[in-house]
């Protein structure tokens, strides 16, 4: 028998005002369906703070919302990505800098990448490598989201396999501020440990009108794989 129940997204895990950062709802749709890959669609905002229904669906999805307007939903896919090599991590710590020092138009105040302390956002603070085709930030998680065994959860990596994409699309691309992330499948391939150093770097893929695709990798300061997703970002609607 599937499943049904409701989850809260707890005010803190928000991207634009007022709705859930999508990274997170789409780390809690992966664990849901327990599948090594998920490609999760965004079909409306979710909400924070108040139930929302969850519910087991065939072939191990995952759906949030009520079944006739759900919000998101989730199935087990494929993922292959032609991943570049990782900057240096010097060069992500000068990234970072560069972010930190003079952060570029459109940002809010986001769990993932808005200018909040270590211990209330992720602080994915992305802006391009030079001579590179690619954003990148230098990314210590902070041990106060830790499980008991200190290791970041899943949901949370998740949240790291989003924003670095919305900053590819915006400073190696025409993507627009305000855009949301409309589709991401992603796959962990180790754990991530709170309170050590990692990066995150993303690249822009392709681009046709207000849609735009990006990758987005997660490694260790050396460089080794710990997830990667690809992401299509769609830009708001012109104003009439």
């Amino acid at each position: 028998m599937m499943r049904t129940d409701a989850i809260v997204v707890p005010g803190l895990y928000v991207g634009y005002p007022g709705v859930a950062f999508g990274g997170y709802v789409a780390g809690v749709l992966a664990e849901r369906s327990g599948a090594k890959t998920v490609r999760v669609d965004f079909l409306g905002p979710v909400p924070t703070d108040v139930p929302v229904r969850i519910a087991e669906t065939a072939g191990g999805g995952v759906e949030l919302g009520e079944s006739e307007r759900p919000r998101a939903a989730a199935h087990p896919a494929e993922l292959l990505l032609d991943t570049p090599a990782a900057p240096s991590w010097d060069e992500a710590v000068a990234a970072t800098e560069r972010f930190r020092a003079t952060p570029p138009s459109g940002v809010v105040d986001c769990f993932g990448c808005g200018l909040r302390t270590a211990d209330r956002g992720l602080r994915l603070h992305c802006t391009q490598v030079p001579d590179r085709d690619l954003v990148a930030t230098a990314w210590t998680p902070s041990p106060a989201f830790a499980d008991p065994d200190g290791l970041l959860p899943t949901r949370l990596v998740w949240g790291a396999l989003d924003c670095p994409g919305n900053w590819a699309g915006r400073l190696l691309g025409t993507q627009r501020p305000g855009a949301v992330t409309a589709a991401l499948t992603g796959t962990v391939l180790r754990p991530v440990v709170a309170g050590e150093r990692y990066m995150a770097y993303a690249w822009l893929r392709s681009e046709s009108g207000r849609k735009h695709m990006v990758g987005v990798a997660l490694t260790t300061a050396e460089g080794e794989l710990c997830a990667v997703s690809e992401a299509l970002w769609i830009d708001p609607r012109p104003a009439p």
